[in-house]
């Protein structure tokens, strides 16, 4: 459970902007608290990927909740996406101002 103090974890995920219903769907089945949604642009190990909401995009999905919960969503995306699509995950801490939220 989250603690009173305001730490949190910031769960970042860019991938393929078709990953991003899917991938919804299974934050929020898996009790992401709520989550945030952007384009994303950049260049990495598979080449250039243009920013855009269409499929040839990607998005950057954001999720700030305890860390236990932040681990088990990472873990998920790994299992069931790393392999087929091109995909970055990483958790950072944060200090949130409305712990009560998170």
């Amino acid at each position: 459970m989250a603690d009173n103090n305001g730490t949190r974890t910031l769960l970042t995920i860019i991938c393929e902007a078709v990953l991003e219903t899917r991938l919804l769907h299974d934050l929020e089945s898996l009790g992401a608290p709520g989550w945030t949604v952007s384009d994303a642009r950049g260049r990495g190990s598979r080449g250039i990927r243009t920013a855009g909401w269409d499929n040839d995009g990607n998005v950057r999905v954001e999720v700030v909740c305890a860390r236990e919960l932040a681990v088990k969503l990472s873990e998920h995306v790994q299992q069931h996406f790393y392999q087929d699509y091109a995909m970055i995950c990483f958790l950072t801490p944060v200090e949130v101002l409305r712990p009560h939220k998170f």
